[in-house]
């Protein structure tokens, strides 16, 4: 049963060693990411997956101490997801690498962790039917949903601008906040594609989660600063 969530963001820059002399615009998306994680440690869960978007290699499972790395955005830096109790397979998706990334600032040791990269073409109900399936999967089970909102707010923008993403991003956030499966059951995949949206898989495995578990939602900081729309969300 599905008794905690955290959503956060999962560019690379968040991490401050690959943002650089940028990185303190990031500070307050950190903060929160770092609490909201400290909320999924005061529910005691049995299991933790961490959730995020994944290209087609990057799909799938992934074992606790599985190891991801920033050097492919020109930092020599690795983190590996919770302690190390096997023999990584493949290298983990640059979600999954920002998840494992903050989990390591909190010291995290309040439960395993697992991983699981998603594709974003993946149909809605496959999505919530994996999201059934973790929260079955232990007594106590916690979720870190890594994805992004529309990458269209601004010019600037990685997709220019779409005068669409501001309301799909609204909308995304007061499901979020309201802990509103429903509302994210039925988020619009094909204008989440059109957006640039790397989240909505992700989200939606979260919801399928969290269906009658009746966890309330806090949005703690929802911001775009670089033309795209982050959300750190706690279900608690």
């Amino acid at each position: 049963m599905l008794v905690a969530a955290a959503v956060c963001p999962c560019p690379p820059v968040l991490v401050p060693e690959v943002a650089s002399g940028a990185a303190p615009e990031l500070d307050g998306l950190r903060a929160a990411a770092l609490d909201a994680i400290g909320l999924l440690a005061a529910a005691r869960p049995d299991r933790l997956v961490v959730v995020g978007p994944a290209d087609e290699a990057g799909r799938g499972a992934y074992a606790q101490g599985s190891v991801g790395s920033f050097r492919g955005f020109g930092v020599d830096l690795d983190v590996r997801l919770g302690a190390a109790v096997t023999t990584p397979e493949r290298p983990l998706p640059p979600s999954l690498s920002v998840g494992a990334w903050l989990l390591a600032r909190t010291d995290w040791a309040d439960a395993p962790v697992e991983g699981l990269g998603v594709g974003e073409p993946l149909a809605t109900d496959r999505c919530v039917q994996a999201g059934r399936d973790i929260a079955a999967s232990a007594e106590r089970v916690a979720l870190l949903v890594m994805g992004d909102g529309s990458a269209c707010r601004t010019v600037k923008a990685p997709g220019y601008y779409d005068e669409r993403a501001e309301d799909f991003d609204a909308a995304v956030g007061r499901a979020l906040g309201a802990a509103d499966t429903e509302a994210l059951t039925g988020l619009d995949a094909e204008l989440a594609e059109e957006l640039k949206v790397s989240g909505r898989s992700s989200w939606q495995v979260l919801a399928g989660a969290a269906q009658d578990a009746g966890l309330h939602g806090e949005l703690l900081c929802e911001e775009a600063p670089y033309g795209v729309g982050y959300f750190v969300v706690a279900w608690s």
